[in-house]
């Protein structure tokens, strides 16, 4: 398919603009460019098809089955969506005094009363962009909060292995050195190397529960007294809170600091890299230290300072006003319950065929390990995600968590229906049977896709991240 910029050919355009009935105002000469601006030059037709086409080859929660373990990609409600288009919301400039825009402010306050009271914290910033940016945030916070009481020598953030993956990296960003806390058998965090990393030398902790093998740590409120006892504070990956919405609070939890996924829990179609927003929330001992972005205030002498320009990514939080004032606290439990449901319901009716990487009941999403299935046949995790592309789904996550071998996660979420997951696990064992009947077919595989199986290798090494307009 060639890209926009190779159908642009030179005099071609999509505008008649009558003639100007004002006088001209010319731009000053140290305004404008020295040279033209690269637009690509097509007719409205043209324009209009391609982008048709591009719709065409592009995979949503609106075109099919859509597991990806730990992004939750579901069915994001229209209402949400005409809500948000309201001419009062999406025209609104960040620049505009609070007065004028006062619906919108009322907006940022519900949405942070709404999500302090689903997660237990007392106060919220929607300032981070996204949630990998949230957690950098809630480090700062923490780290803030460490230099306010002369306590320079906590370097380290304490990081499980089944945490969710940017954690690492977020933390390294924020300075500090990361220590991993391995797993026990189980799944869930070892204790006792829980305690032998805790020290006078901790920052913190960071951690997903449930967890990214999908399961709930039954000794969260050991780790976090664990941690608290050591002198650092505990911080919650929200990236799978769409598990324990009106059923579990992380706040409940011991954590003292929180970062959600809003493009994930709370209805904002989301992939390709956007649009994001990851809201941070804090207990009240944490409150002057957020960034300064509070509804126009001051920021206070304690404050991380900005993250992000204004009030982060407004029309995403109108969003999960919207979700979570449509749904109310029962319907945001029966979500989850439902997710936790589907899932289970998915782990159990595909146990005979493929391996769990820990057979008990999960939350949101499990894992399997196609390690054996690989050993015997030669066929991959890889080669079973591609082929589940013929089937119009969307592959699980592959090779993650790291801590499992060959691994697919599934996670199904609560808006699809049972004939969904029943067609999804048809598929999933059809291709276990191919495996050990044909499995050097597999290898070929997707053969419908409108991209077949790129050199990834290629790809990473060589990418052409900008067109030669040359």
């Amino acid at each position: 398919m060639q890209l926009i910029f190779e159908k642009s050919r030179t005099g071609r355009g999509s505008a008649i603009l009558p003639p100007s009935d004002v006088p001209a105002a010319p731009l000053p000469q140290a305004l404008r460019r020295q040279a033209p601006l690269r637009l690509p030059e097509v007719a409205e037709c043209d324009l209009d098809r391609h982008y048709a086409a591009l719709a065409r080859r592009s995979h949503g929660v609106c075109s099919g089955f859509y597991p990806l373990g730990s992004c939750t990609m579901k069915y994001n409600p229209r209402i949400d969506e005409e809500l948000a288009q309201l001419p009062g919301f999406a025209g609104v400039h960040p620049l505009q005094p609070a007065r004028t825009a006062e619906g919108c402010v009322e907006v940022l306050k519900e949405a942070e009363a709404a999500l302090c009271e689903v997660t237990g914290m007392d106060a919220m910033t929607f300032q981070p962009a996204a949630g990998a940016h949230g957690e950098f945030t809630g480090l700062l916070l923490i780290q803030a909060y460490h230099r306010a009481r002369g306590d320079a020598a906590r370097t380290k953030i304490l990081v499980p292995d089944s945490a969710h993956g940017t954690n690492p990296a977020s933390a390294a960003m924020a300075g500090y050195a990361v220590v991993n806390v391995p797993s026990g058998p189980d799944g869930c965090v070892d204790l006792q190397a829980l305690r032998a990393a805790v020290g006078p030398d901790t920052a913190g902790l960071m951690l997903t529960n449930p967890n990214t093998v999908g399961l709930f740590d039954g000794n969260i409120l050991e780790i976090t007294r664990i941690v608290h006892e050591a002198g650092g504070l505990c911080y919650y990956d929200g990236a799978n809170l769409n598990a324990v919405m009106g059923i579990a609070r992380p706040g409940d939890m011991g954590f003292d600091v929180v970062h959600l996924n809003l493009h994930k829990t709370f209805s904002t179609p989301h992939g390709g890299g956007g649009p994001g927003s990851g809201p941070v929330g804090c207990k009240a001992f944490l409150r002057d230290f957020l960034p300064d972005s509070r509804l126009g205030g001051h920021p206070g002498a304690q404050s991380v300072g900005q993250v992000r320009a204004f009030y982060g990514n407004f029309a995403v939080t109108l969003r999960a006003l919207c979700y979570i004032l449509t749904l109310g606290g029962p319907g945001l439990r029966e979500a989850s319950e439902n997710a936790v449901l589907n899932a289970n319901y998915m782990m159990h009716a595909l146990k005979d065929t493929y391996d769990m990487a820990y057979d008990h009941t999960c939350m949101h999403e499990f894992v399997m390990t196609l390690e054996k299935l690989k050993h015997e046949t030669g066929v991959s995790a890889l080669d079973v995600a591609k082929g589940l592309l013929d089937a119009g789904i969307h592959p699980p996550t592959m090779y993650f968590p790291l801590i499992v071998h060959e691994a697919l996660m599934v996670e199904p979420t609560e808006t699809e229906s049972r004939e969904t997951l029943d067609e999804a696990v048809q598929a999933l064992k059809d291709l276990a049977r191919e495996a050990h009947e044909h499995p050097e077919a597999l290898h070929a595989r997707p053969l419908t896709a409108p991209v077949r199986r790129p050199d990834e290798v290629g790809a990473a090494r060589n990418p052409k991240l900008r067109f030669d307009f040359a």
